[in-house]
């Protein structure tokens, strides 16, 4: 069993150019990724930080292709603030969206558990907890792009 990467995909029933809004949008992004707000500097380099209840994800953003290609690393570790992201404490997640008819197609990707500054059995639980997370997270996106408008 592969305990380095998570793949997950879902099919939306909404344009590309709507979809990456949802995905790259802090309005968006902290509706069904997180659920108390985020901030995005949608820039490779900018940073990233979405918000749940008494909790934040800080990142950095990776790659911005627009339409199809989004990504950025997060921090995994409690590292201090100001830490640069590397292997050791982060994951990669990289979202693809392509189009079948009216429908896009978003495959998100994270990677990189086999590498972070965790003993294996803890790097192995993180990817599992991802791994469910993952599914429901593509869930809310889905839900969310039905609930809002065009």
């Amino acid at each position: 069993m592969n305990t380095n990467t998570i793949e997950r995909e879902v099919a939306i029933a909404a344009p590309i150019d709507r979809v990456w809004t949802l995905i790259t949008e802090a309005e968006h992004l902290g509706t069904w990724f997180g659920d108390a707000g985020a901030e995005i500097d949608l820039r490779p380099g900018g940073a990233l930080a979405v918000r749940w209840d008494g909790h934040t994800l800080l990142g950095t953003v990776d790659a911005v292709e627009p339409t199809s290609r989004f990504a950025f690393r997060w921090h995994q570790l409690d590292t201090p603030a100001g830490a640069e992201l590397s292997e050791r404490n982060s994951t990669l997640v990289e979202f693809s969206l392509t189009t079948d008819g009216d429908t896009t197609n978003v495959r998100v990707v994270e990677s990189g558990f086999s590498s972070l500054a965790l003993p294996e059995s803890e790097q192995q639980e993180m990817h599992a907890g991802h791994s469910e997370g993952w599914t429901m997270e593509l869930a809310e996106l889905e839900t969310h792009a039905l609930r809002v408008a065009a």
